[in-house]
């Protein structure tokens, strides 16, 4: 008997009672629904919610195992096992598959609690609701592990993932009614309970404590590795040390998918190209981060603020670097152009995203405790996008009514 009618059974089961949404759940994972339309005006499409998910996950997976990757080269790099200057995009000694191993035994538990608690949780309120369970997580699900540092304790994200989806979804009404993306809402909770986790200097390359086991040197042995991002490093006033193609690439410490802007930026493409992602939005955000940048760059080169001050080296930073450094790539790409939580007009999306980009490197800026802004940017406009479409359309509405008045006149 084949698995299709197994869940025929499981259905005439459950069907009727609390178990049903979870069964409805399983059925269209595998299989398309079912149920057809019998009358009205429709659109055939194969697209629906969760192929649109799948297809975001799918953009992010490169980035994904590129941070397994790099995760473990950081490690090897912090405890002078291997030189920055000897591994390349193409290198054996940076594809080694003890990197993979080494970030994959820290990123993947990530994913697994970060699916398991949120989608437990999904499941909790779409039994008691009695409604179908959403594939709104799918994504948010992936999201959370790319953006927190890898030492996150699980039991931290666990937490902050349930106060996301309960505080930043459920209670809005569940997916497509949220008002805040809840990746960042999951992130933002992180950053003010736990502040010293989010943006320590020990948290981005995780503690060679997890290779005691693996090092026979006794008490010479290395406690701890400081892997300070180039955001943390630029805001003290320091050089990173990391150049242009680093930067790139992604061979630098921080979050587990923001690190490399390259794919990113493919992944970006491939979300223009199947219509998913707001390419409105990821142009007017790099506008807007570009435009803020070229601001400072003046403000430092007329000498208002002198080398002393502690603004002055993210100020004097090339504008266009901020593009490639911290997490501003990754947020443009796949959190700002949120269908949800963004705005919905054309107009509206040049605002929005423009504004993003522009309050992004403000923040990096002028908060060197905090040096990233794109988290606490795009909640802001998360917050205002219904405010610039209501004016996108009322203008539209005034042009018309004036446009109207001229023929009847």
């Amino acid at each position: 008997m084949g698995l299709k009618q197994n869940l025929h059974k499981l259905k005439m089961k459950y069907q009727g009672t609390k178990m049903e949404s979870m069964y409805n759940a399983l059925h269209t994972f595998l299989y398309s629904p079912a149920e057809v339309t019998h009358k009205g005006g429709h659109i055939k499409a194969a697209d629906d919610l969760k192929r649109t998910m799948n297809t975001v996950i799918i953009a992010m997976i490169p980035a994904l195992i590129f941070g397994m990757f790099n995760s473990g080269y950081q490690f090897h790099l912090a405890l002078g096992d291997i030189r920055a200057a000897s591994a390349g995009f193409f290198s054996p000694e940076f594809w080694s598959m003890d990197n993979f191993l080494i970030g994959a035994k820290k990123v993947l538990p990530l994913v697994i609690v970060s699916y398991g608690v949120g989608l437990a949780i999904e499941i909790l309120f779409a039994t008691i609701k009695k409604h179908e369970v959403e594939e709104g997580y799918l994504v948010t699900g992936m999201l959370v592990p790319l953006i927190v540092p890898i030492d996150t304790p699980l039991w931290m994200l666990a937490v902050a993932v349930a106060f996301g989806v309960v505080i930043g979804k459920e209670v809005f009404g569940g997916t497509g009614m949220n008002i805040l993306n809840p990746a960042l809402t999951i992130r933002a909770f992180l950053f003010f309970a736990y502040p010293t986790w989010m943006s320590g200097d020990k948290v981005w390359v995780y503690s060679a404590r997890e290779r005691s086991e693996q090092i026979a040197e006794g008490a010479t042995g290395v406690d701890a590795i400081s892997g300070e991002t180039i955001l943390g490093s630029l805001a003290q006033g320091n050089d990173a040390g990391f150049s242009i193609m680093d930067m790139f690439y992604g061979f630098i410490p921080g979050s587990v998918g923001e690190t490399s802007t390259l794919l990113i930026l493919l992944g970006g493409l491939f979300l223009i190209f199947t219509k998913i992602g707001s390419w409105r939005i990821i142009l007017s955000s790099v506008i807007g981060a570009l435009a803020m940048g070229l601001i400072f760059n003046a403000v430092a080169d007329a000498g208002v603020i002198t080398e002393s001050s502690k603004f002055y080296t993210l100020m004097n930073t090339p504008f266009w670097h901020h593009l490639l450094i911290g997490g501003f790539a990754f947020g443009a790409v796949f959190m700002a152009t949120d269908p949800v939580t963004a705005s919905q007009t054309s107009k509206g999306k040049w605002i929005y995203g423009f504004f993003v980009g522009f309050i992004s490197i403000m923040i990096r800026v002028f908060n060197p405790a905090y040096p990233e802004g794109v988290m606490l940017a795009i909640l802001l406009m998360n917050v205002f996008a219904p405010t610039i479409d209501h004016y996108v359309v009322q203008a539209n509405v005034k042009k018309r009514l004036k446009r109207s008045k001229v023929k009847t006149a």
